[in-house]
């Protein structure tokens, strides 16, 4: 069984549904995020940017990418010999960021493709870095999505996953379901028109996997080093992990143990 924040639907019903969300609140999606956040999501994204480590000249692919807020700052982590690639399944999302993509001295290296986070059209092992921010809980297969996410990352390539979470602190907790289930859908129904928008938003992040389960299923696909930060008490998480590379683990772990991966080495 599938959901759309509490409600069960079927599996293609979902699709559609959300399909149906970003189409609503896309044009007002920048001004919302940060009315609704009191512009913390800057703060998060920029430093979710800072820990993943981009270098100059990496290739990075941001997935669920939509108004491109994380594709610019990691454009300017690579700098002009890096490339970012922007998918989407949604069109409105991307063309409601494009202005700012185009006003921004990054906007050579950014390149969108409009795809489905669960079926990624580019090649195995082609990117340094795979980012998501505030999209892989509204896959239908969110363990499909980390997984293409998986195939793409060349051995060694680093994940940063950023998605919404709850308050670890109680009283903070209260007052968050109480903004969340009251005032958010109140102003989405003043500024774009749509109560039902902004209530399947609070749903759907009650229905998010805690970090601690996020952790483990990341783990499961196959990503190694696999840590996570809250910001603001635990409204938001940034995840971390790298593909697992298996020959330079093994010789770590080897040199640790004072013998030689060299076979040659070990016949002296």
């Amino acid at each position: 069984m599938f959901y759309f924040g509490y409600r069960r639907v079927a599996e293609t019903e979902k699709v559609k549904l959300v399909q149906r969300h970003f189409n609503t609140v896309a044009r007002k999606y920048d001004l919302m995020n940060t009315i609704l956040s009191f512009g913390l999501h800057h703060l998060w994204k920029r430093s979710a940017i800072r820990r993943l480590g981009l270098n100059p000249g990496d290739r990075v692919i941001d997935v669920c990418g939509g108004t491109a807020d994380l594709a610019i700052l990691a454009a300017r982590a690579v700098g002009s010999s890096g490339r970012v690639v922007l998918c989407d399944f949604n069109r409105p999302m991307m063309d409601a960021g494009r202005s700012k993509v185009i006003g921004s001295p990054s906007s050579r290296q950014i390149m969108y493709v409009q795809a489905d986070a669960e079926q990624l059209a580019v090649a195995d092992e082609s990117f340094d870095a795979a980012m998501v921010g505030f999209g892989i809980r509204n896959l239908t297969h969110m363990d499909r999505g980390f997984q293409e996410m998986h195939r793409v990352l060349k051995p060694g390539g680093k994940l940063m996953c950023l998605e919404f979470s709850l308050p670890t602190a109680s009283w903070f907790r209260w007052l968050y379901d109480l903004y969340s289930f009251s005032i958010m859908p109140f102003l989405g129904k003043i500024l774009v028109g749509s109560w039902e928008a902004y209530i399947y938003l609070p749903e759907s992040i009650r229905m998010f996997p805690q970090p601690e389960e996020l952790t483990a299923i990341l783990q499961e696909i196959g990503f190694s080093r696999v840590t996570h930060r809250r910001f603001t008490n635990g409204i938001a998480v940034v995840h971390l992990g790298m593909k697992h590379t298996p020959r330079k683990e093994e010789e770590i772990n080897l040199s640790r143990s004072g013998k030689s991966s060299n076979p040659r080495a070990s016949q002296r």
